[in-house]
């Protein structure tokens, strides 16, 4: 496993494995983040292979200009554009797409992101600059009925809809500014002896409507089955249950929502095959290291 101060890469040497790099072909990681993945897939790159790595957050464009290596082209830009981006660099098919849609430990650290349900800060939780919204602005002014939707759905919070009123309840005396203004709401109707997974699940809820992750997942999927050569690999590390059941639905179906597309004999249309039986998840002597590996979904597939 690579390590540094940024964050620690998950399921590293899985995802490389997952992979199957060819010396000379060419590779993209969707979610750069601390370039622990980029790293070592590099370390695999014979001199005529590339990768594209695609990050939307400064912090880890940072990150990349330590890495000195001309096989790296960093995009700065959120991999929902994928595919237009890497047709401006000429690429049409690639052999290896990797995605880690997990928040980084950065991310989670650095209080002024607003990410961290352990630090007081603003209520940002952009992994981007170019996102139109924040937190602010989503607890701020969504209606009732839509904080209760983005609570159930996104946090799978059970008293939705008590919270969402709550928030509104709370508003209406003084706007929300800081994570701990959101965190004073959310103790008084947490379960008891239950707070941590409760402060976390409704931090999730927002973050995932702040960058409409769940949209960018189903956008890039569909792209990175078209981008991917015959027997190329797409491998994906997801990190809560919306998001694996989107991947799962898409290697299976061909379908985030898992429509199957039959033809008159009944036979799935599907531009994936899964390559592993079941989801790889961290081993014991992982879990010991890294806490934030216990969630961790890994599912591997090859372009048919």
């Amino acid at each position: 496993m690579i390590e540094n101060p940024y964050h620690t890469s998950v399921l590293l040497h899985e995802c490389i494995d997952g992979l199957a790099i060819k010396p000379d072909g060419i590779y993209v990681d969707v979610t750069f983040g601390g370039g622990g993945h980029s790293r070592a897939i590099l370390e695999k790159l014979g001199p005529t292979g590339r990768l594209f790595a695609f990050d939307q957050d400064p912090d880890a464009w940072r990150q990349a200009e330590k890495i000195d290596d001309d096989r790296l082209e960093l995009i700065t830009a959120n991999f929902r554009h994928i595919q237009k981006y890497l047709r401006i660099h000429g690429i049409k098919q690639v052999n290896g797409i990797l995605a880690d849609f997990g928040v980084s430990s950065f991310q989670l650290d650095a209080a002024e992101r607003g990410f961290s349900t352990r630090f007081d800060g603003p209520l940002d939780m952009r992994m981007g600059p170019s996102a139109s919204t924040d937190a602010a602005e989503v607890l701020n002014s969504y209606s009732a009925e839509n904080l209760q939707r983005i609570f159930g759905m996104y946090g799978e919070i059970k008293n939705a809809r008590t919270l969402a009123q709550a928030v509104v309840q709370a508003r209406t005396q003084k706007g929300l500014k800081t994570t701990s203004e959101f965190k004073e709401i959310l103790a008084k109707l947490a379960p008891r002896s239950r707070e941590f997974k409760y402060f976390a699940q409704a931090f999730q809820a927002v973050r995932i409507e702040v960058n409409q992750e769940l949209a960018v997942i189903e956008e890039f999927l569909e792209q990175a089955a078209t981008l991917l050569a015959p027997d190329g690999r797409l491998v994906v590390l997801a990190f809560h249950s919306l998001e694996d059941r989107l991947v799962k639905n898409f290697i299976r179906t061909g379908d985030c929502h898992g429509k199957e597309d039959k033809d008159l004999f009944g036979v799935v249309h599907k531009p994936l095959e899964s390559v592993i039986r079941k989801p790889i998840t961290a081993s014991e002597e992982e879990l010991k290291r890294n806490p934030r590996s216990r969630s961790a979904k890994l599912r591997i597939a090859a372009k048919l």
